[in-house]
This record gives structure tokens, sequence and C-alpha cells, in this order.
């Protein structure tokens, strides 16, 4: 079944909100129609706000600049409430928790790729200061100026209490339909899902090894030598002591003669 299929008058309901996000996601799924006029996609141009003025605070414009990844160009203050801050710039996916996005990603890239009409079933996560919260985004496809598909006209509505900000949120069910049914939609292999892969059994454990040095046996201890205290130096240039030799030979008179020098003096 396609996006024209389900549409009943123009409305779609939700279940599971109020009234008020009801009228929201309603209200821009009629005007979206309305602004397609028999053609496929409806530019960026022609999105008017007066057109949308009860559900301004919960609208946005996204700008793709790259596959599965978009930013905001335009957002309501309700998307400010639950980031705490202004998000013009930041990533769609930065209302998403780390194993979230890659979900978002690829329903993101379908939007631009199909073209898809997505909506979004979120659920935030709960903490200290943070109650339960539950949400709908709505993410719907538009052309830019230069005629491409790279616009998404969309709003994120929220039941419950904001509580401490930033509030980011899980995926619960992810609801797309082609505008143009039939037409196959060629995702970027970066936010393909990921095949499944059977686990590698992890490696026997090796039994212990019974091997034992030799060295290690008591019998083959090496023994452990003293350590040579080093012989003393002497202080200063003084020259090494000779140990007395009681048994050294005593030079005949012709040995001392030989032994003398002359010295002559010119003086």
């Amino acid at each position: 079944m396609n996006y024209e299929d389900s549409l009943k008058d123009g409305v779609v309901t939700l279940g599971g909100f109020g009234n008020t996000h009801e009228r929201v996601i309603s209200d821009l799924r009629g005007y979206w129609e309305a602004l397609r006029g028999g053609r496929p996609v409806p530019a960026r141009s022609d999105v008017d706000p007066r057109g949308i003025e009860r559900a301004l605070e919960y609208t946005f414009i996204l700008e793709r600049v790259a596959p599965g990844m978009a930013r905001f160009r335009l957002a309501g203050m309700h998307l400010s409430d639950l980031m705490g801050m202004e998000v013009r710039g930041m990533p769609l996916t930065a209302f998403f928790t780390p194993v979230a996005r890659r979900q978002v990603a690829e329903a993101l890239e379908r939007v631009f790729q199909g073209p898809e009409v997505a909506e979004l079933t979120l659920t935030a996560e709960a903490g200290i200061g943070k109650p339960s919260m539950n949400a709908r985004l709505l993410l719907l496809p538009l052309k830019s100026d230069l005629g491409d598909i790279t616009r998404v006209l969309g709003c994120l509505v929220s039941a419950g209490e904001i509580g401490r900000t930033p509030r980011r949120f899980d995926v619960v069910s992810v609801d797309s339909k082609p505008v143009i049914a039939g037409r196959p939609v060629d995702m970027p292999a970066a936010i393909r899902p990921r095949p499944t892969q059977p686990e590698t059994p992890a490696p026997a454990a090796r039994p212990a090894s019974t091997f034992r040095s030799p060295f290690s046996l008591p019998g083959n201890r090496a023994k452990t030598e003293e350590p040579r205290k080093p012989a003393p130096q002497p202080a200063g240039f003084a020259e090494e002591q000779r140990a007395f030799d009681s048994a050294r030979r005593v030079l005949t008179p012709e040995e001392r003669r030989a032994m003398l020098r002359l010295v002559k003096s010119e003086d």
C-alpha cells in the first residue's frame, strides 16, 4: 500500500496521542498533500508558514547534507524545548540515542531516495529528572530550488512532561510508504542494514604445559656469586703504595752504580 492509498479525505488519524497532537500531525499531512497539486513531491518554495499556524510550534524543515544525514534549517519552539537549546544547524540524529541513529538515518534516506513518507513512533529514555515520554516524528519530502529532493517538511510532537533536557529518543517503529508506488529505493551502502553474521566459536583452551625448565629444578639452581669489592683508589695524585716485600733481593754495588744517572748543570 502506498501513501495515497492510506489517505482518507486528506486526514490520517494516529492513536495513542491527545487531540492536540493528532491535530498537529493531521494538519501538516493535509497541508503537504494540498501543496502537491497532483505532483509527486511539492517544492520547498511552496511552503508558507501561514498555512500551518496551528502546527508551527512543532514543525521543522531539514536539508540533506550527506547520505542519511540532514540538518535543521528551520525549527519550531517545541524542538528547542526538548533539546534545551536552539536546534537550527544541528542534525536530526541529535534527538536520538546512539543505538537509534542508524534507524533514523535509514528512514531519512528512504524519504529522500524513494521518495517516501515516513512516520516514526518514539519513546524517550527515562532517568533522574526525565520522566517517560512518547513522541511521533513525521517526515515529508520536498524539492529544492534545483529540483532535487533534498528537503524535508516534518514535525516532532511529544506527549508527557519534558523534564530535564536534553531529551533523546529511541525508535519503537518505522512506518514508510512510497509516494510513487513500485519505485525501488537505492540505499547507500553506508546506511544499509547490516547483515547478521554467525558468531565465531571461541577457540578451545589449550591444556596447561607440563614442561619444566631444568634451571628450575632444585639440584640445578645456579649459585649466586658474591659481588667483588672494588679496590680502593688513591686520593688526589698520590701513587698507589706497594706492600713491603721481605723477600726482595738485595742489589750488588755494581747494580746500584748502573742505576745512577749523571746530571750536568750549566750554572
